[in-house]
């Protein structure tokens, strides 16, 4: 058999990295109306952007443009030229308008406080353009003539399902698969439910859903009980306590009061022990408002780092007597603040702030009494969920304050909400298999009972009061499972499942909508390949194993697998499947059988899972997540079809699961052809905020290895072409944009692919028993980071100049991950890169501090050195600098921010820096490098202001770039 005949593909010459880029963030923005509705059905985390799954699918598939594909299409203009070409494959990806032209306009009016008619772009974010009945008929005669069939497409682990949905919308037939039971029932009803029934399910999910509410509503509505029968009640505010060591009595823990900030309608509470001169037996508490609120000192809370302070003697509670008072279940908490609207003759209702009362003391009373009674039949029964919390990566801040079982996880009256609602819902199930055709019926309920869900995530003790924006917040506004000092209910009769129902149909309406082309042409049509949206099968199973799938079936594998250690899905997701297999588990078995998650076939590096092994427990979580990756690729290659194509999405700032996931891939038998940048993290994202965090996702193109005969291949053979590639890539991709930790990522990509398609690659070391050792990708990304240092160094500078490893170090440090702290690995690998150093090394110079896997760059301040201290670091009485770069201009900073510029220009003049070339190159490196940023008017990396301070008055050669102002972009969630 002669080789296989591939067709070239649009993603192997081009994707539109910067137009991506754009959309996705806009997309991400959490702007009302503007966020898709596909993330808000459920929770779940690391989905992709719509947008740049949309364009990966397409440009997986759609051929690259060829002279021989106009003149084959002559009838079709969006064919005749490679610039229309592209230009059809935005539109078809929903980008209607110039989105690189649109974000300058609005870079410039932000920067001159100019407001934009509309939304500054002139067009809907691409994922809400839906393309036409005319462009999916071109799209499908096109995708024919190249594949002799509508192509497939395979997600094997589907998580959240941006991949599939969007394959689906332009009619593709597809198969969504994920281990996680909840992942499962997502892509369930994100897909196969809008699919097959489309909007007209809405009114049954509005009838069904009004019905559910108003059942929980009469059983709950004694227990929350009104003070005001016109006001309704935004949210609960509490605090935990626990009992004083010393006085006996019950202390509020919260890091601080604020109950909302907003300008000019501050307000806070204040603790009182005592009223009218005589001290109270429990923590009272007042409401103030505006100059008052602020004069309290609310950021003066009674929690911090652990420790409490006992308002009642002023004295510190040690944070592990907090700690065992919890495991022993002795934490409570105390309602501090109710949060209302109240109705307006005339206009909106107001928000404000009142103390709670004994209206509301009474309602949470009755509440706990009625939990008393109800929770052993709940717990024997499985309305509520008894199973135990694991030791896991995520679970162990839980464990600590005692929340041992899932349902410990809610306050008393939170879990008579949920359990209540779990019974009302096993109550109507045959209600509605009664009242509805079998399918409906399933999707309703299964649509119902993830409803569940939003009630879950924003009605626990691990949700809170939003001061920043006077609202609540859930618990996964991070990838965590983080404890709550102060914490928040949802009013849970009147409010909370009404707001759910309209979360829901909200969605439901949307993914429905957007499935459809944007005349409706295909309306399930009778054409059969024609049909919009395409053909879907929703599984549930190990990647690793997909006996579903038949070999060389799917023409497109398009896989966004888990990210090494960024997620615990599983350990995350217990925290809604314990409850929702009560539920939805009841109409959907085949998904949501079990409570728990499969944490043992999860394809997550999971140290928690080995820490039996003691110190060997990352190494062995590392090679764990490799098996698995190369077992799902094994099957990846197993249903792809021999001229087929893989493309997979990762991001991840460590070269070590780079290295991980390169050698699975490869060891897996495919190649990696090309790869493309896209940042499509969200500004706004808690997970990502001033964080040196990845924004980028790295679009690998793979392919099938073809059969390379016996030669054996060595690194230093093949090492020159990785450094070209990373330099190419370098010049290429920071034309586009890309930069920081995502400039350095964006190498990774064009290094494996120069291994890759020589695999196995050998290195000349030999191995333990003498004999040639199979080349780790780490070694070429290695290789990949020096080139980048070097351009990096001159891109700073502007000229070449030699300057000193630890002055080097600093500089790329700063650019590579614009933070001061970064992980331990990293540091290491970039001191190889810019001279062989290691971190200790740098420790020892006071270059760096480390601390539990990360290092910090100190601050000139924390470089100070003893006289006679020969070692590198600040001296203010020195007369020269003999040693690194950095420790000149260090001192000249610490100087100036202690002393003032005229000091600062005595030292330059003393020890002769002014003329000196290598002094004013490291200023320029540094300005350049070291993030100019403000938030809320503050430098945020205080040297920064130093620095600029001093270049403005000395060094008018110095370039200074621009400010940019963090104010507003958003919040770091430091209220709770």
């Amino acid at each position: 058999e002669g080789p296989v005949t591939r067709p070239r593909v649009l993603i192997e010459d081009w994707l539109p990295i910067q137009e991506l880029g754009i959309e996705s963030r806009r997309e991400s923005a959490p702007i009302p109306g503007q966020f898709p509705k596909l993330k808000t059905l459920h929770v779940w985390w690391a989905r992709r952007p719509l947008v740049a799954s949309a364009a990966v699918v397409l440009a997986s598939l759609l051929p690259a443009w060829r002279q021989q594909l106009a003149d084959e299409f002559s009838d079709a203009p969006q064919l005749a030229s490679a610039e229309t070409y592209r230009a059809w494959c935005l539109k078809l990806c929903g980008v209607l308008g110039d989105p690189i032209r649109a974000r300058a306009r609005l870079d410039r009016a932000n920067a001159t406080g100019t407001t934009l008619a509309g939304n500054g772009y002139g067009y809907r974010p691409a994922f809400r353009n839906r393309p036409s009945s005319s462009d999916l008929v071109l799209l499908h005669r096109l995708l024919v003539r190249i594949w002799s069939a509508l192509p497939s497409v395979l997600d094997p682990t589907a998580g959240g399902g941006s991949i599939p949905y969007e394959a689906i919308r332009y009619g593709l037939p597809v198969v969504a698969n994920d281990l996680n039971a909840v992942a499962a029932a997502i892509l369930r009803a994100c897909l196969e439910v809008p699919s097959d029934l489309g909007r007209a399910l809405q009114k049954d999910l509005e009838r069904w859903g009004q019905a559910l509410a108003d059942n929980v509503q009469n059983r709950l509505g004694p227990f929350f009980e009104l003070e005001n029968p016109s006001e309704r009640v935004v949210g609960y505010i509490f605090a935990r306590t626990v009992t004083c060591p010393r006085t006996g009595r019950l202390v509020p823990l919260a890091p601080n009061w604020w109950l909302s900030k907003e300008s000019g309608k501050q307000v806070a509470a204040v603790v009182r022990t005592e009223r009218d001169g005589r001290q109270l037996h429990e923590p009272g508490f007042d409401i103030v408002f505006g100059a008052e609120a602020v004069k309290s000192d609310p950021d003066r809370g009674t929690v911090a780092g652990g420790d409490g302070i006992s308002p009642w003697d002023g004295l510190t509670i040690d944070g592990e007597y907090i700690k065992a008072e919890a495991q022993a279940g002795r934490m409570g908490s105390i309602l501090y603040a109710v949060a209302v609207r109240l109705p307006q003759p005339r206009g909106r209702d107001v928000r404000t702030f009142r103390p709670a009362t004994e209206t509301d003391l009474k309602a949470l009373q009755l509440a706990e009494q009625a939990l008393d009674e109800l929770l052993p039949r709940w717990l024997s029964e499985g309305i509520v969920p008894n199973e135990e919390v694991p030791e896991g990566n995520k679970t162990s801040e839980p464990l600590r304050y005692g929340m041992d079982r899932w349902y410990k996880m809610f306050s008393p009256r939170q879990l008579l909400v949920h359990g209540t609602f779990v019974e009302e819902f096993q109550r109507l199930i045959p209600e509605v298999q009664a009242g509805l055709p079998p399918e409906r019926a399933s999707a309703v309920l299964g649509l119902l009972g993830l409803m569940q869900g939003k009630a879950l995530n924003f009605n626990a003790i691990l949700s809170s009061w939003h001061a920043s924006r006077a609202t609540m917040r859930s618990v996964f506004e991070r990838h965590d499972l983080a404890f709550k000092w102060s914490y928040a209910e949802f009013e849970g009769a009147r409010e909370l499942f009404p707001w759910c129902l309209s979360q829901l149909t909200d969605a439901y309406e949307e993914i429905a909508e957007l499935l459809q082309p944007s005349d409706h042409a295909f309306a399930q049509p009778s054409e059969g390949d024609l049909a919009v949206p395409g053909s879907v099968t929703v599984t549930r199973g190990n990647a690793g194993d997909l006996r579903s799938v038949e070999n060389g079936s799917q023409t497109l594998v398009c896989i966004d697998p888990p990210y090494y250690d960024n997620v615990m899905y599983g350990e995350l997701s217990d925290f809604f499947s314990v409850w929702e297999h009560l539920t939805v588990g009841k109409v959907w078995p085949d998904l949501m059988a079990d409570a728990l998650a499969d944490l043992t076939n999860e394809a997550v590096a999971n140290p928690a899972r080995f820490a039996s092994a003691g110190r060997r427990k990352k190494d062995l979580a590392t090679a764990d997540y490799q098996a698995k990756m190369q077992a799902i690729f094994a099957e990846c290659h197993r249903v792809l079809r021999d001229d087929g194509v893989m493309t997979v999405m990762f991001t991840h700032k460590r070269a070590t699961a780079w290295d991980t996931l390169g050698t699975a891939l490869m060891e897996a038998g495919f190649t990696i052809e090309t790869s493309w940048p896209v940042n499509t993290e969200s500004e706004q994202s808690l997970h990502q905020a001033k964080l040196n965090a990845a924004a980028s996702t790295i679009m690998l193109v793979c392919r099938k290895r073809e059969d390379l005969g016996s030669q054996r291949r060595y690194f230093e053979d093949i090492e020159a072409d990785v450094r070209a590639a990373a330099r190419e890539a370098v010049e290429s991709f920071s034309a586009n944009g890309i930069e920081g930790v995502d400039l350095l990522l964006a190498t990774y990509g064009p290094a494996l692919s120069v291994i890759s398609s020589k695999w196995p690659v050998y290195s000349s070391e030999a191995d333990e028993s003498g004999s040639a050792r199979l080349l780790r990708p780490e070694e070429a990304l290695d290789a990949a980071r020096e080139e980048v240092v070097k351009l990096q160094r001159r891109r700073l500078i502007g000229l070449s100049v030699d300057l000193d490893p630890l002055t080097d170090f600093v500089l790329l440090a700063w650019s590579t991950f614009k933070a001061a702290s970064f992980p331990y690995d990293e540091a290491r690998r970039l001191a190889l890169a810019v001279g062989g150093q290691d971190v200790e090394m740098l420790v020892d110079a006071k270059v760096l501090s480390k601390a539990s896997g990360t290092v910090t760059l100190l601050a000139p301040a924390k470089r100070l050195r003893r006289r006679g201290d020969e070692k590198p670091g600040v001296r203010p009485e020195a007369t020269e600098f003999s040693g690194a770069v950095i420790d000149a201009v260090d001192t000249v900073i610490y100087v100036a921010a202690v002393d003032g510029l005229p000091a600062a220009k005595a030292l330059i003049d003393r020890a002769g820096l002014g003329d000196d070339q290598r002094f004013r190159s490291c200023l320029q490196g540094l300005v350049r490098a070291i993030p100019r940023t403000k938030s809320k008017g503050k430098w945020v990396v205080p040297e920064a202001e130093t620095l600029d301070a001093l270049l403005t008055a000395y060094f008018p050669e110095v370039e200074v770039p621009a400010e940019d102002d963090w104010t507003g972009r958003f919040d770091l969630g430091l209220d709770n």
